[in-house]
């Protein structure tokens, strides 16, 4: 048994985690639920031992322990599947299973590569993954390589006399349905080793896969609750300390758009690998949602919007004048924005604080004579900050310690701050918690009542209907449907999937 008791952590300015009880028995899976800056991401660091509680105490099966790094915490069978995969992409398969622990393998000061592939295959077997562990893991799809990270982790079995604790940060972000139930039906197969805490803001999962649910606000566990008295509705609420707004996507909220002038418009536009023979016209003021299957080429739109697509036939026109070369500097100068769907990787810089990354695409407008003026750079980051909401010390934390949902906001502040009014959201809800994301339909309306022209690939289909002015279906990179999203006349989900497959 793994057991937290009255832990505390507190960084500066920040109350993170305030006496907190988790405990997680042999074999059990408990879900941890709350929103974005409730403490889950640091909990979990304390479990794994990246971080180390100030106050309380933690014990493994009855031992007192007090883990100084996620090593020490791996001698004691607690591993980490992590949400943004820590897998090297230039390595084989093998070599990540292993990294850090190939002395194993070592023979005279040579590794033996062959007995390092049939461990390896030894360990994909255990989560089902029939691929050769020879492969380079960039070659692999998401899918593939969230079991790597699962067979990764599965190795202690081999270090360690007792059973495993497997932390799961949000493991299905990106998972298709199938590939969702195929990894729920292996963690439940695994519950005779290995013991799950499964972090996910898909409540319908959570209810799904636990036998019981810790739920945190504000840094501390306002309930536990057991799967068979679990409800959506009440544990949203105890998330956010009130009811969840009826009008979820703001759909009262959602005004005509301006059809009268066009700010970005495709005729017969292919991108080979993406999609072919598409056109469409944006307008001021619209949300225009992209829908279909993984594959169906509309992440690669937003891409040739932004410049970093370049199309093989067709034109693309911004505010009246088509690209030349696109490139992601020309579309920046139009008044273009990205919010992309990984947000840690190309949306945010990490290392760089929040007002560095709010002012990073205008620098222009903040330098004189080759100095930085810090101070209105600053000025900026504050107003935006109180504008919307977001949860920091101060602009000068560093942003890649700030909630998923708090990056979110600053990715958008950088992007309108800045005056783009064609904005391109990537999946902008991925990962965020229900106050989160109310936060972020806001700021959709908000944007569109302001005159922006909104390009969105939605987290669900609800997210997409409930949103949009427009819907464009796509199917195998070819546009299949559009439809027109009016409130009160919006189409319903069978009218999309009918077209999307």
């Amino acid at each position: 048994m793994y057991q937290l008791n009255k832990v505390d952590k507190t960084f500066p300015g920040v109350h993170a985690l305030k006496a907190v009880d988790f405990t997680i028995g042999r074999g059990e899976i408990v879900g941890l639920v709350g929103e974005n800056g409730a403490g889950k991401s640091t909990l979990m660091k304390v479990i794994y031992g990246a971080y180390q509680p100030d106050g309380g105490s933690v014990t493994v099966d009855g031992e007192t322990v007090r883990f100084a790094n996620p090593r020490q915490a791996m001698d004691y069978g607690i591993g980490m599947v992590f949400q943004e995969q820590s897998l090297i992409p230039n390595l084989t398969v093998m070599e990540n299973i292993f990294l850090g622990f190939e002395q194993q393998f070592v023979r005279f000061g040579v590794i033996d590569w062959k007995r390092m592939a049939a461990a390896a295959s030894a360990q994909l077997a255990k989560v089902k993954l029939d691929i050769d562990p020879k492969v380079t893991t960039a070659n692999l799809s998401f899918a593939q390589r969230q079991l790597v990270e699962l067979a990764k982790v599965l190795t202690l079995e081999e270090r360690i006399d007792g059973d495993l604790v497997i932390l799961l940060d949000e493991p299905t972000s990106v998972l298709a349905r199938e590939e969702v139930e195929l990894l729920f039906s292996l963690v439940r197969e695994l519950t005779s080793r290995a013991s799950f805490i499964f972090v996910s803001h898909r409540m319908d999962e959570v209810l799904e896969l636990s036998d019981r649910i810790y739920v945190m606000k504000d840094g501390a566990v306002v309930d536990v609750v057991a799967q068979a008295d679990a409800k959506v509705e009440s544990i949203q609420h105890k998330m956010v300390g009130r009811d969840v707004d009826k009008e979820y996507y703001r759909e009262q909220k959602q005004k005509p758009y301006d059809p009268s002038n066009v700010l970005a418009s495709f005729e017969n536009v292919s991108v080979a690998g993406g999609y072919k023979d598409l056109s469409f016209d944006l307008h001021p003021g619209e949300v225009l949602c992209l829908v279909g299957t993984e594959g169906s080429g509309r992440e690669a739109v937003l891409r040739t919007v932004f410049g970093l697509e370049k199309p093989t036939s067709g034109t693309v026109e911004v505010k009246g004048s088509p690209y030349g070369k696109p490139n992601a500097r020309t579309a920046v100068e139009r008044g273009v924005g990205y919010v992309p769907r990984e947000r840690k990787v190309e949306g945010i810089v990490n290392g760089m604080n929040v007002y560095e990354n709010m002012t990073l695409s205008q620098m222009g407008n903040y330098s004189s004579y080759g100095v930085l003026r810090i101070g209105d750079e600053r000025a900026l980051a504050e107003k935006w900050v109180k504008r919307l909401a977001i949860k920091t010390p101060d602009v000068f934390k560093d942003c890649g310690g700030l909630s998923g949902g708090n990056q979110q906001k600053v990715v958008l502040a950088k992007w309108r701050s800045g005056g783009s009014d064609i904005i391109l959201l990537d999946h902008p809800t991925r990962g965020l918690d229900i106050g989160a994301k109310e936060d972020v339909y806001d700021m959709v309306r908000e944007m569109s009542d302001a005159g922006a022209g909104i390009i969105l690939v939605a987290d669900t289909l609800e997210e997409a209907i409930g949103l949009s002015h427009t819907i464009l279906v796509l199917k195998d990179g070819e546009f299949q449907k559009r439809f027109d999203g009016a409130p009160g006349d919006k189409p319903t989900l069978f009218d999309l999937v009918h077209h999307m497959i």
